[in-house]
């Protein structure tokens, strides 16, 4: 049998449920973590779902404790790091997989849901690294995975100003975090997910998703298994001289665009 690569190890997930039925990115995260031998500490607005990921986790005989948390309020976060800190006594891994999706342009966007935007998508990852990092020093390492989107670096759709804008934002201060604690043993790495079909993407595109499906080369969309290996991987001791890194998972999709000139057709 194969050794577990996090055996002994806490991952702290957020965003670990599912919007609907069916595997989301934070939920096969925290079940795969929890196959490696991880012991996962998961939140999430809805506790319902999170609760849903918590018990398949401890089906499979793995420990898995949730909280209800919103993750752009300061003390909800705060709360968070704490209670997983007395509950299993560290935190080397810290998935950061939150996200919500934009709503226009500037002008069509209301101001409230841009800066609800920021919170979530953003500033989450700044609270929960403001509370982690310092855990982390001080164990003496860490390893932390922020998930973007394709959006951060193409336009793949119609134009969403807030979720292009943050999840281009992940990529600055992933690199930031990076390179202020690689001398401290402390990894930051990035994912940025393509098209992938997730209950959430099911809700926001609704009719078209199986269209929307073919866009990439390989001619189908990818699966939250596929963000939940490749976050394992840089989270893992195989990627420890990787960081600062930012990893793609989109089926060959942003190489298409580049060469079409950001066209989504199939010639």
């Amino acid at each position: 049998m194969a050794k577990q690569r996090f055996a002994g190890k806490i991952a702290l997930v957020t965003g670990c449920g599912a919007a609907g039925p069916g595997w989301g990115n934070g939920k096969a995260t925290a079940v795969l973590l929890a196959r490696d031998g991880a012991k996962v500490f998961g939140c999430d607005i809805d506790l319902r779902a999170a609760e849903e990921t918590r018990d398949l986790i401890r089906k499979e005989g793995a420990q898995c404790e949730v909280r209800v948390t919103d993750v752009g309020k300061t003390d909800q976060v705060k709360a968070l790091v704490d209670d997983c800190i007395e509950h299993f006594g560290r935190i080397d891994v810290l998935v950061n997989n939150v996200g919500i999706s934009g709503n226009g342009g500037p002008v069509e966007c209301p101001e409230d849901k841009w800066r609800r935007d920021l919170d979530v998508n953003i500033t989450s990852m700044f609270l929960t690294c403001k509370y982690v990092l310092p855990h982390m020093e001080r164990q003496g390492g860490g390893s932390i995975v922020n998930i973007s989107s394709l959006s951060a670096i193409r336009s793949v759709s119609v134009s969403s100003v807030s979720y292009d804008t943050t999840k281009a934002a992940v990529l600055g201060f992933s690199r930031s975090v990076a390179l202020r604690y690689a001398k401290r043993n402390i990894r930051s790495n990035v994912v940025l997910p393509g098209l992938i079909r997730t209950p959430t993407a099911e809700q926001v595109i609704g009719d078209y998703v199986e269209q929307w499906g073919k866009q990439p080369p390989m001619g189908l969309p990818g699966e939250a298994w596929d963000i939940a290996e490749a976050v394992l991987y840089l989270a893992s001791d195989a990627a420890k001289y990787v960081t600062a890194t930012e990893l793609i998972v989109d089926g060959g999709l942003a190489a298409k665009m580049a060469v079409n000139d950001g066209s989504l057709d199939d010639n």
